[in-house]
């Protein structure tokens, strides 16, 4: 998953200089190494665009090198960067050339034709300190890459109050496209709790309806089992008549903890 993330007009009028830190921190965490790291940014051509790529291109090529979880991790790394390195229609903004026993955090500008082509080099996720720019032309650009675009984990949305209004009909698109919406926020942070999905739409993940963080992972990780006219001995003590572990049970459309 590539995770991508809208950067609209209005906010980044207000805090250009802010997303620009706060993304090249979020690029980096964990050595890039977060299944939700956001590996493709999108944005409407303009000068505060462009003053956000600058920005990270800065910030990106004073990141640190970092250590990798472990070699084969590091090799695919390289080899990812190669591919990208290799593309026509893909230039490299930032970050210092890959060597050594460490990551190096890189940033690569990629043409919006690519993405529009189903390039599946856009499509595909680099596990790494490294995120792709794209600047599309207008709005209605912007929701035909949306629409080319693989599912996704998350996608994420940096906005202001009147963007949410001139935008309101990326949202419908993303909702087909990823399992997890941010807005105003970074995809890194994984909150574990009932109502975390952390999944989405092929080929993020191969079943939707589960998720691998939170409390639906039960659903993802367990496989169900009809137990008919078995006797109490051999049936899980979760499923025994009197309940021996006071569980709270589904018996005839209504959740008891009651003796059957």
């Amino acid at each position: 998953s590539i995770n991508p993330m809208l950067m609209l007009p209005e906010a980044l009028k207000n805090r250009g200089d802010q997303i620009a830190q706060e993304l090249a921190d979020s690029v980096v965490l964990g050595c890039g190494q977060f299944c939700t790291n956001p590996g493709l940014i999108l944005g409407i051509k303009s000068p505060e665009y462009t003053q956000l790529i600058e920005q990270l291109s800065v910030i990106m090529a004073n990141k640190p090198a970092q250590t990798m979880l472990n070699a084969g991790t590091l090799k695919s790394y390289t080899s990812g960067l190669s591919h990208l390195a290799e593309h026509a229609g893909i230039q490299h903004l930032a970050g210092q050339e890959q060597q050594g026993n460490q990551a190096l955090p890189q940033l690569f500008k990629a043409d919006v034709e690519l993405l529009l082509a189903g390039n599946q080099l856009l499509q595909e996720e680099i596990f790494g300190p490294t995120t792709i720019v794209i600047e599309v032309e207008d709005k209605a650009q912007l929701l035909q890459a949306l629409s080319s675009m693989n599912g996704q984990l998350t996608a994420s949305l940096i906005a202001e109050d009147q963007d949410l209004e001139e935008f309101a009909e990326v949202v419908p698109v993303l909702e087909e496209k990823a399992g997890r919406l941010l807005l105003n926020g970074y995809p890194t942070g994984v909150e574990v709790s009932d109502a975390m999905v952390h999944g989405g739409p092929y080929p993020a993940t191969s079943d939707s309806r589960g998720t691998s963080v939170g409390t639906l992972a039960i659903d993802r990780y367990l496989r169900p089992v009809c137990y008919q006219n078995y006797p109490q001995n051999l049936l899980p003590e979760a499923l025994r008549d009197e309940n021996p572990l006071n569980l709270l049970r589904l018996v005839n459309g209504e959740m008891t903890r009651d003796r059957i």
